[in-house]
């Protein structure tokens, strides 16, 4: 697996824990195993790899569930944000690209764990656009842009997360 020197940040959706990290793994994939699923309350978790030792947390740190002997799982404990998985014996940390502030900086290479893919996922690019967006509903639109508490997609000098209720 190649490394490449190349710095990035991502976090949480409510900013209250922030990652930096100097150098990825050429491993992008789509993890469709049960456990990424349920970790990630989707049909797949996306996930990208730093070394250990070039992973710094610069605000916050996750809260860590162990949901197997080998596999931690990492996530904010104020909004709930999935931000990695670790296998507690390979010194990486599999960081969700969607956690990443620059998410398509790391299109997916591999499909894993396809023995729980649903059945469905090989349909996704011919699914129809309805072509609605947030301009189609703008009075909605405006009200979540007016009460917004996500945190930025980038480092910021400080951020109050809102504790959660």
């Amino acid at each position: 697996m190649d490394r490449v020197d190349i710095e990035v940040s991502g976090g949480c959706q409510c900013g209250a824990v922030r990652y930096h990290a100097t150098q990825m793994l050429d491993n992008s994939h789509l993890c469709h195993c049960r456990m990424c699923q349920k970790a990630v309350g989707g049909i797949f978790a996306a996930l990208v790899a730093a070394p250990d030792e070039k992973l710094v947390w610069t605000r916050g740190e996750p809260a860590v569930w162990r949901s197997s002997e080998h596999v931690e799982r990492g996530f904010c404990a104020n909004c709930g944000t999935p931000l990695f998985y670790r296998d507690v014996n390979n010194g990486r940390t599999n960081l969700t690209i969607g956690s990443l502030d620059n998410p398509g900086d790391f299109p997916p290479h591999a499909n894993s764990g396809t023995e729980n893919m649903v059945g469905w996922f090989q349909t996704i690019p011919t699914i129809e656009d309805d072509g609605a967006t947030e301009a189609d509903r703008e009075d909605w639109a405006a009200a979540i842009k007016a009460s917004n508490n996500q945190h930025p997609d980038r480092d910021t000098e400080s951020w109050n997360a809102k504790p959660r209720q």
